[in-house]
C-alpha cells in the first residue's frame, strides 16, 4: 500500500516539474547577420549541428532557432561567398540575442582573387565576372562569349557573338541593363559585320543568367533571360588593353555621392579575317564609348545616367577565293576570281535615366526613361567567276559568273518609361512594374543575285531573263507596346525549420498596338534545400512564355513574276512556349577545393512558331504564325576549382527538337542534338606569374537545305563544331597584395592567344553552285583558321 502511495506522488511530481524543467532546458536563439558594411545578409544558414536544426535568414538578415540548452552550444553561420563563422554559448536560457558579421570569402593567390556565389535557389544562375578575365576571345565581347559555354547554350559561329538556347533563335534571348532591355541591330546577316557588344566587361558587376523558367520580370522572350548590373566604382580605378584585334580603355572614380565610369573600345578584325577562304583587303573597324554615371545627393534618392554610342563600319574589297573540300577520294576544287566591294554601316545610340526614392530600408519606387535609336546600311556589289573542278580528273563540274546586289537601309527608334516597385516585407520580396513603348522602324531594301552556268541564266526558262533571287522591300512600322508584371519571393522553412523552400510566382502581361494582341504570362519556380542535406538544392519551375514579335518575325514575302516582296503581317501573333523544368545542384568539396554539378531536365510545348531559316547569323521569318513543336533535353555542368585558386567548367548538353510545318516533321533550324564545352584555367608549377587558360567546344551541326528553299527540305546536317582556343598569360607586375596608396601601378598582364588551336576547319553556310542542268554543289564556307593575338593588359 505504501508503494502504491509513494508512486502515485511521485508521478504527480514528475507531471508539475518535468514541463518546467524542460522549458528551462531549451531557449530561443534570435538575431540579425550583416555582412562588413553593415548589409543584412539575406538567405545565409544558421546551424546547429549537434541538434540537428538548421534555419536561414530573412530578406533582412533576420533568425530565429528554438534550442535545447547545454554546458555549450555550437551554432555555425554561413553562406556561400564569405567566411564561416561559429560562436559558442555558454548554458543559455530563455531569449538569446546574437548579430554576427560575416566577411567576404576573398582569398589572394599570388593576385588570383577568389571569390564564392551565392546559392541558387532560383532561376537564374549568377556567374563570375572574374571568369572572363584571360579568357580567350575571338569577338572582344566577353560576356557573351562566356555564356556560349553554358550548358543548354550553342554558337556555331566564333566571329558572332550571338547565341542558341535550347533550341530557340539568336531573337528569343533577352537582354537587360541596369532593368532596362537592350536592342540590337536588325540587318546584320553575318558574324564579320558584327561589331562590339552593349555589354561592356570592363564595367560589369554582376552577371545573371537563365536558360528557361525565368521570373516575371524579364520580358516577352522565350528562350533564355540575361541580366546584367554595371559597377559603379567606390575608389579611382582605371584599366587598358591592347592587342592585334583591339584596343580599350576604362576609367571610373567614385565615392559615397558620385560614381562615374567610362570606356572607349576599338576592334578590328582584319588580321583575323585574312584567315578566310576569301581573300581580300578587310577593313573591319568598330568603335564603342560607354559612360555610367550615379548622383547620390542623400539617403533616399538616387539618379543613374547611363549612355552608349557605337559606329560599326565593315568594309570589305574581295580579290579571289580557293576552297578544297569532300573526301580524300573524291576532292573538289571551287575558285572564284571577285571584283566590287561591300560597305556596311551599323551605327546605335543608346541611353537610360533612373530616378529612385526609397521610401525605407525595404522599399523603393523608380522611374526609368530610355531611347535606342538605329541607322543601319547594307550596300554590296560584288561579281565572281568561278570555277567548280574535280582534282582527281580535272573536270569542270560547273562554270560560270554570278553577281550580288544589295541597297539595304534600315532606321528605327524605340523610346520606353518605366515604373517599378520593390519592396521586402518579413519573408517576401515584392516587385511590380509598368512599362510604356514607342516603336518606330522604315526599311527600305533593294537586293539581287544573278547566276550564270556555262553562258545559261540560272534559272533557264529558254524565254525569260530571271535572276536566281530578288527581294524588293519597303516598310514602315510604328506601333505602341505596354507591358506589366508583378512577382513575389517568398522565403520560408516547414514547421521542422529544417527544410528551406523559395517560392517565386508571378504574372505578366502586355499589349502591342501593330497587332492588337494582348499576352497573359504566368510563371511559377521553387527551390528547395532539403532537411537531409543543406549542399543539395532541389529546383522546379513552370510557366507560360510568349515571344512577342516585332520588325522581323512579322515580315512576310510573297513572290510575283520572280520577284520576292516583303512586307508586315499585321495578323501575326506571339509564339508561344510553355516551359517545364526540373533542375538539381550539389555542392561538394574535394581536396579542399569547392565544386557545383548542376543538372537540369527541360520541356518546352511550342506552339504559334513563325517557322524560319539561319543562313550565318541571318534569321529570315516566314511572317506567319504556321506550326507547332516541342524541344526537350538535358544540361549538365560542373564547375569548381579543378587546380587550386583557378575556376573551370565543364557542360554536357543534349536535345531533341521537332516542328510540324505543312504535315511534316522536321528539326528546327537550331536543332543542337548535343555539345560539350569546356573552360580550364590553371597555372604553372612552383608559379602563380603564368596563367593557362583552354576553350573547348564540340558541337553538333545543324540541319541546312538550299538557299530559297521552303524548310520542309532541311535533309541535310552540317558537320560538327570543333574548335580550341588557348591563351597564356605572364603577370609581368603584381601589387594587388600591397595598398593602392603605396602603388598606383596594380596589374600588368603580357598574353598571346592561340586561337583555333587545331586549324579545324568549321563550316559557318554553304555557297551553292548550279549548273545549266538544275544540279547543285553545296560547297563550304569555312570559318577562321589558326591564328595568333598578342596582348597587354593594364590594371591601376
Amino acid at each position: 500500500m505504501k508503494n502504491k502511495k509513494f508512486l502515485f506522488i511521485l508521478i504527480n511530481v514528475l507531471v508539475f516539474f518535468v514541463p518546467t524543467v524542460m522549458k528551462a532546458q531549451s531557449f530561443t536563439l534570435h538575431g540579425r547577420v550583416i555582412d562588413e558594411s553593415n548589409n543584412p545578409i539575406e538567405f545565409a544558414t544558421v546551424s546547429c549541428a549537434k541538434q540537428g536544426k538548421m534555419t536561414m535568414t530573412s530578406l533582412k538578415g533576420e533568425y530565429t532557432l528554438q534550442l535545447h540548452s547545454a554546458d555549450s552550444v555550437e551554432i555555425r553561420f554561413s553562406m556561400i561567398g564569405y567566411r564561416t563563422k561559429t560562436r559558442i554559448l555558454r548554458k543559455p536560457r530563455g531569449k538569446q540575442t546574437l548579430q554576427t558579421v560575416l566577411y567576404s570569402n576573398v582569398g589572394e593567390i599570388e593576385g588570383v582573387t577568389v571569390t564564392g556565389t551565392r546559392i541558387q535557389t532560383g532561376q537564374m544562375q549568377q556567374l563570375k565576372k572574374d571568369d572572363i578575365k584571360n579568357m580567350p576571345s575571338v569577338t572582344g565581347n566577353a560576356v557573351e562569349e562566356m555564356l556560349q559555354g553554358q550548358a543548354g547554350v550553342s554558337t556555331h559561329n566564333e566571329l558572332s557573338s550571338k547565341y542558341n538556347v535550347r533550341g530557340g533563335s539568336f531573337d528569343e534571348n533577352s537582354v537587360y541593363i541596369n532593368n532596362v532591355e537592350i536592342y540590337r541591330p536588325f540587318l546584320v546577316r553575318s558574324g564579320q559585320q558584327e561589331g562590339i557588344s552593349i555589354i561592356n566587361p570592363d564595367m560589369v558587376e554582376k552577371i545573371e543568367f537563365s536558360t528557361g523558367g525565368y521570373e516575371a520580370r524579364y520580358g516577352d522572350k522565350m528562350s533564355s533571360a540575361l541580366n546584367i548590373t554595371y559597377r559603379q566604382p567606390s575608389r579611382f580605378e582605371a584599366s587598358a588593353y591592347a592587342s592585334l584585334l583591339g584596343d580599350g580603355i576604362y576609367v571610373g572614380y567614385g565615392n559615397k555621392k558620385f560614381a562615374w565610369s567610362n570606356s572607349v573600345r576599338y576592334k578590328t578584325t582584319r588580321n583575323l579575317l585574312g584567315s578566310l577562304d576569301t581573300k581580300g583587303e578587310y577593313r573591319p573597324t568598330f568603335v564603342d564609348y560607354q559612360t555610367y554615371l550615379t548622383l547620390k545627393p542623400n539617403k533616399r534618392w538616387e539618379i543613374n545616367i547611363l549612355g552608349n554610342i557605337s559606329n560599326n563600319n565593315y568594309n570589305f574589297y574581295p580579290e579571289d577565293r580557293e576552297t578544297r573540300f569532300g573526301t580524300s577520294e573524291d576532292v573538289k576544287s571551287f575558285r572564284v576570281y571577285f571584283d566590287g566591294q561591300e560597305k556596311d554601316v551599323f551605327r546605335t545610340y543608346f541611353g537610360s535615366a533612373g530616378l529612385t526614392y526609397k521610401m525605407g530600408d525595404a522599399t523603393k519606387l523608380s522611374l526609368i526613361a530610355s531611347a535606342f535609336k538605329t541607322h543601319e546600311q547594307e550596300r554590296y556589289d560584288i561579281q565572281g567567276q568561278y570555277w567548280l573542278t574535280q582534282t582527281e580528273t580535272s573536270e569542270n563540274l560547273g562554270v560560270g559568273t554570278f553577281f550580288q546586289h544589295a541597297r539595304n537601309y534600315l532606321d528605327a527608334h524605340v523610346e520606353s518609361l518605366k515604373m517599378m516597385f520593390n519592396t521586402k516585407a518579413k519573408k517576401h520580396d515584392i516587385e511590380a512594374a509598368f512599362t510604356f513603348k514607342n516603336e518606330h522602324v522604315t526599311e527600305n531594301s533593294a537586293e539581287y543575285e544573278m547566276r550564270d552556268s556555262s553562258n545559261y541564266n540560272i534559272p533557264h526558262t529558254g524565254n525569260d531573263l530571271k535572276m536566281i533571287y530578288s527581294m524588293r522591300a519597303k516598310n514602315s512600322l510604328s506601333a505602341r507596346r505596354m507591358e506589366a508584371y508583378i512577382q513575389d519571393t517568398y522565403r520560408f522553412t516547414s514547421p521542422s525549420k529544417k527544410t528551406l523552400y523559395t517560392l517565386n510566382y508571378g504574372v505578366r502581361i502586355s499589349h502591342w498596338s501593330y497587332n492588337n494582341e494582348t499576352i497573359f504570362s504566368p510563371r511559377l519556380s521553387l527551390g528547395i534545400i532539403p532537411a537531409f542535406n543543406e549542399n543539395v538544392t532541389m529546383r522546379l519551375a513552370a510557366g507560360l512564355y510568349y515571344q512577342s514579335p516585332f520588325f522581323k518575325e512579322i515580315r512576310d514575302t510573297s513572290t510575283v513574276n520572280g520577284v520576292t516582296y516583303a512586307t508586315l503581317n499585321r495578323k501575326a501573333k506571339s509564339q508561344r512556349s510553355v516551359h517545364i523544368i526540373a533542375g538539381y545542384d550539389y555542392r561538394f568539396k574535394m581536396n579542399n577545393r569547392q565544386f557545383r554539378f548542376s543538372a537540369e531536365a527541360y520541356y518546352k510545348i511550342l506552339g504559334n512558331l513563325i517557322p524560319y531559316s539561319v543562313n550565318n547569323v541571318k534569321v529570315v521569318y516566314y511572317g506567319g504564325n504556321e506550326c507547332n513543336g516541342h524541344a526537350a533535353g538535358l544540361d549538365m555542368k560542373l564547375y569548381g576549382e579543378f587546380v587550386p585558386g583557378a575556376d573551370s567548367w565543364l557542360s554536357f548538353s543534349l536535345m531533341n527538337t521537332s516542328m510540324k510545318l505543312n504535315n511534316k516533321s522536321i528539326p528546327l533550324p537550331t536543332d543542337q542534338r548535343f555539345a560539350i564545352s569546356l573552360f580550364f584555367t590553371d597555372y604553372f608549377p612552383g608559379t602563380q606569374r603564368w596563367k593557362m587558360s583552354l576553350k573547348l567546344a564540340y558541337a553538333d551541326g545543324l540541319p541546312f537545305s538550299a538557299p530559297h528553299q521552303e524548310l520542309e527540305t532541311n535533309s541535310f546536317r552540317a558537320p560538327a563544331y570543333k574548335r580550341v582556343d588557348m591563351g597564356l598569360s605572364y603577370r609581368l607586375v603584381d601589387n594587388t597584395s600591397h595598398s593602392s596608396k603605396h602603388s598606383t601601378l596594380r596589374n600588368v598582364w603580357l598574353g598571346v592567344e592561340c586561337l583555333n588551336l587545331l586549324g579545324i576547319s568549321n563550316v559557318n553556310s554553304y555557297y551553292w553552285v548550279t549548273d545549266v542542268t538544275a544540279q547543285q554543289y553545296a560547297v563550304p564556307n569555312y570559318l577562321t583558321g589558326r591564328q595568333l593575338n598578342f596582348k597587354v593588359s593594364v590594371d591601376l
